[in-house]
């Protein structure tokens, strides 16, 4: 696994980038892309939604199709950020357009869960790049795992690498199979924080504090507790310890958790959502020998 954090990514950025999807995610993405100086006329999006047209509408000047194939047409880079079980079909009606392109262009896919020779056989076998991202993205806080197919040239690969920086720092992996972990994990991730965050005020407000107290309470223990984690050098572990003292309030709530098999409750709802992200490549991708047969082209 590499990790790039460097502004100087921008640089690499294809001429052409279009989005195929306006959502959170795409939006986000577009942000930090006009962020960072990119030039609004080589972006281009396209979406059903008249409502999410109007809300694009109001990020910048790029342009903004209802029709797929007309948003990608001469693109460099085409961002898939559609729903998983939406993804066959609008690929599979793109792929002509894809394929006919005078320069091919690669693919760059945010949905969960759909593999490389799903996107291939659908795309008419461009250039595949799947991407996990996460919702901090929003706020280009976020971490993007990143996977490229043989067919992505070293060129490509920057321009994706550098797209997804837009939405905070992205790692490259060797084995498209770690997706699946890297969705446990920081994908999903989010969702985890929250939810501890929503028992911890529950459970301060049982004890008397103020439902805004509460929260801002948890809300900056939270933030706080992230910013020393990141810190250079950081280990969860040891910062556990070291506020951890023998007989106290902090050991005596730990201990608490750990009763109630805290550790592997944690590993159970993980592997739960790893697996879920690989049944969804089965029953939302191409049949297993479609898959394999692809999967054998770029071996």
């Amino acid at each position: 696994m590499t990790e790039s954090t460097t502004p100087a990514a921008s640089q690499a950025l294809p001429k052409t980038i279009a989005f195929i999807g306006g959502g959170n995610m795409a939006q986000a993405l577009l942000g930090g892309l006009l962020a960072s100086g990119a030039d609004s006329t080589a972006l281009r999006v396209s979406d059903p939604s008249p409502a999410c047209r109007e809300a694009l509408a109001a990020l910048g000047s790029f342009a903004i199709f209802e029709d797929n194939a007309a948003a990608i047409d001469g693109a460099e880079a085409v961002v898939l950020a559609v729903k998983p079980q939406m993804l066959g079909a609008i690929l599979t009606a793109l792929a002509p357009v894809l394929t006919a392109q005078p320069v091919t262009p690669f693919v760059l896919s945010i949905a969960a869960g759909i593999d490389c020779a799903s996107l291939l056989h659908w795309s008419g076998g461009v250039p595949v790049v799947r991407a996990m991202p996460n919702t901090p993205a929003l706020l280009r806080s976020g971490a993007t795992a990143l996977f490229a197919t043989p067919g992505v040239s070293p060129a490509q690969r920057a321009q994706a690498e550098a797209l997804m920086a837009m939405a905070g720092t992205t790692y490259w992996l060797e084995e498209e199979g770690d997706l699946a972990a890297v969705t446990a994990a920081s994908g999903s991730g989010p969702a985890y924080f929250f939810r501890l965050m929503e028992c911890m005020i529950d459970a301060a407000v049982a004890q008397g504090l103020t439902p805004a107290l509460a929260r801002a309470l948890v809300t900056e223990t939270a933030l706080g507790a992230a910013r020393m984690a990141t810190a250079p050098g950081a280990d969860p572990a040891a910062l556990r310890a070291a506020v951890t003292s023998p007989g106290g309030t902090t050991a005596a709530a730990l201990e608490a958790f750990e009763a109630t098999g805290f550790a592997p409750m944690v590993k159970k709802a993980m592997a739960a959502a790893a697996h879920r992200a690989d049944t969804l490549a089965e029953e939302l991708g191409v049949p297993s020998a479609a898959r394999a047969h692809h999967q054998g082209d770029e071996a």
